[in-house]
């Protein structure tokens, strides 16, 4: 009896790992997840002299709130104590001489895209060490307000940038609960606690206070393009700021970024900003995390992230398509 037993459970576990392996490549670890997660670093790319300087890749990638992400059978990581984590880890590192910050994201929260912001000014300011931005795939909006926080911006051909503005995006469903003859009653403390609530017509007053709002965040982001690139023309300006999506190679032209270019160009760009000749390219990353080349997905990034569109709106494994309430610095394409 006992052995029948134990030819079921084989059975039913090779049933299992045949259909994990069936959903995607699977590796099977046997053994104890390491208690220390403390970031490691691994070279990704040599310059042939071996323990000289250094510069390190930091990603932010994916939709940028002050939250943990949720993963695929495991828990995520909060990407903007992440962005903090491998900042201190590069300032306390005296190998470390540059940053490259590979930016693909189309944006996030307001509050969490500012906090970024300031941690990269406050890595740049307190350690000396210069930081290169690197835009991928994409770059808008918070992304791009991200990357303005650096000395120089790098970004490819196919870059899509700007978006620069706000949207807080609201909904009403009282017409339709009408139709269906429900009727909402809101107990509230004063005229504008339901605003944009969706059980509710948004009347003026409450619109004129939320869209003040809205233009002052705005406000903030379009002096945040002016402080960091001084090059764009005053007639070029409106352009840049009305919310449009660009090129990288239309950005250029605009004076949006500095150059075009690749990961290695950046590199070229943080050795030279460092005042070295060279230097090897080095990733932080997790314990048990493979790394082997400077085109591998965003170490810490949580596993079975989906791709929906050219804006990422369904960034990650959990994150869901209906983007919690508040303000965002987000491009959403239709």
């Amino acid at each position: 009896m006992a052995h029948r037993r134990g030819l079921r459970a084989g059975w039913l576990a090779l049933l299992t790992l045949g259909v994990l392996a069936g959903c995607g490549p699977t590796t099977l670890v046997i053994g104890v997840t390491p208690g220390d997660q403390r970031l490691k670093k691994t070279v990704v790319s040599e310059d042939g002299q071996r323990g000289g300087p250094e510069v390190a890749i930091v990603d932010v990638e994916g939709l940028i709130i002050n939250a943990q992400r949720r993963g695929l059978l495991r828990a995520g990581e909060n990407p903007v104590a992440t962005l903090q984590e491998k900042l201190n880890a590069a300032a306390e590192d005296d190998r470390v001489v540059a940053v490259i910050l590979r930016v693909n994201s189309p944006g996030g929260t307001v509050t969490a895209s500012d906090v970024m912001y300031r941690e990269i000014e406050r890595f740049r300011r307190h350690s000396g060490k210069p930081v290169v931005a690197l835009m991928m795939d994409v770059a808008a909006s918070g992304g791009y307000y991200v990357a303005l926080a650096a000395d120089e911006i790098v970004a490819h051909p196919t870059t899509i940038t700007g978006s620069v503005g706000v949207i807080l995006q609201t909904i009403s469903v009282e017409p339709a609960l009408a139709r269906l003859g429900v009727q909402t009653d809101a107990i509230k403390s004063g005229p504008n606690k339901d605003a944009g609530s969706p059980l509710s017509t948004m009347s003026p007053e409450q619109r004129a206070t939320l869209q003040a709002m809205v233009d002052d965040f705005y406000a903030r982001f379009v002096e945040r393009v002016e402080a960091g690139r001084p090059g764009i023309e005053a007639s070029d300006m409106p352009t840049v700021t009305d919310g449009r999506v660009v090129s990288g190679e239309a950005a250029a032209a605009m004076g949006m970024v500095d150059r075009l270019g690749d990961v290695y160009d950046a590199l070229a760009a943080a050795a030279d900003r460092a005042g070295v000749a060279s230097a090897d390219l080095v990733v932080y990353h997790r314990p048990l995390q493979y790394v082997a080349s400077p085109y591998a997905a965003a170490p810490g990034q949580p596993a079975g992230s989906t791709q929906v569109n050219l804006a990422q709106i369904n960034l990650d494994a959990g994150v869901p398509a209906s983007l919690p309430a508040g303000a965002y610095y987000l491009w959403t394409a239709p």
